[in-house]
């Protein structure tokens, strides 16, 4: 996804964060089912993401879809993404595909880092048992075995797995989207990723901190984030005096060399 689709799936997470964190699995089952309406319907797919069509139409189609048979959560992330611009038909899809497994990690993140991590190994763990398995990969992937019968395969391979695991790889053998099922699965890993950088605090000091200054760091980045945050520290002499603390895309600069630059920015301005 690049252009106008990356630029409006970034708006879409920002201005969609909030319902996707509190939606958790149940919003996600049914972006997925609605996912799977919009893959099902070339013209549909056309509606919802013509330029030419304004934003009150599109949108308009959305209610008239799908207002009567999924939660207002659910019509809120398909109305945003039908009022912004993708270059591609099928961006609108990729990108409620990736809204509703950001979801689904949101779920697993009520238990912090510890359950992105869970979720990740889970996912990563079957990919390896399918990765291993010519039978495996052979059953998942039949064209002729049903659906239904390929995703309960696959969340008998979870044992107890958790149920976001169950549900994203249900997702991945049920509805792959013309990718193979361990591809598609790597991408949510990737999207489980994106969030437990939000609970990793990626810390650049000039001199190492004495376990006592990385204390006090954590205390203050706990006030200023919300939340407890898993100091990465890391030793840059280059750096020249001060902190560097990077969360997700969020950047807290407290070097000499950045306010060097920022006086010579304002110096050249």
């Amino acid at each position: 996804m690049a252009g106008a689709s990356s630029d409006s799936l970034a708006t879409a997470r920002q201005e969609l964060d909030s319902v996707l964190v509190s939606g958790g699995t149940q919003l996600a089952s049914e972006l997925f089912t609605a996912l799977a309406a919009v893959d099902s319907s070339a013209p549909l797919r056309r509606a919802l993401t013509d330029p030419s069509w304004s934003v009150e139409r599109r949108t308009g189609v959305v209610g008239s879809l799908f207002g009567s048979k999924v939660s207002e959560d659910a019509l809120r992330v398909l109305t945003t993404l039908a009022g912004l611009k993708w270059s591609q038909t099928r961006d609108y899809g990729d990108a409620l595909e990736q809204l509703a497994t950001t979801s689904v990690a949101a779920s697993a993140e009520h238990d912090g880092l510890d359950g992105l991590g869970r979720l990740s190994d889970e996912l990563l763990a079957f990919n390896r048992a399918v990765q291993e398995s010519h039978d495996l990969q052979r059953a998942l992937t039949d064209p002729q075995a049903p659906a239904a019968s390929k995703g309960t395969l696959a969340e008998r391979l979870l044992g107890d797995g958790s149920p976001e695991a169950k549900l994203l790889v249900r997702q991945a053998v049920e509805a792959p989207r013309g990718h193979k099922p361990v591809d598609l699965i790597r991408g949510f890993v990737d999207t489980v990723a994106e969030r437990q950088r939000l609970w990793i605090a990626e810390v650049t000091v000039a001199r190492p901190l004495a376990p006592a200054q990385q204390e006090r760091l954590a205390a203050a980045l706990k006030r200023l984030f919300g939340r407890d945050l898993k100091l990465d520290v890391a030793v840059d002499p280059e750096l020249v005096g001060g902190i560097r603390v990077q969360v997700g895309d969020d950047v807290v600069d407290s070097s000499l060399q950045s306010r060097l630059h920022d006086l010579q920015r304002k110096m050249a301005g």
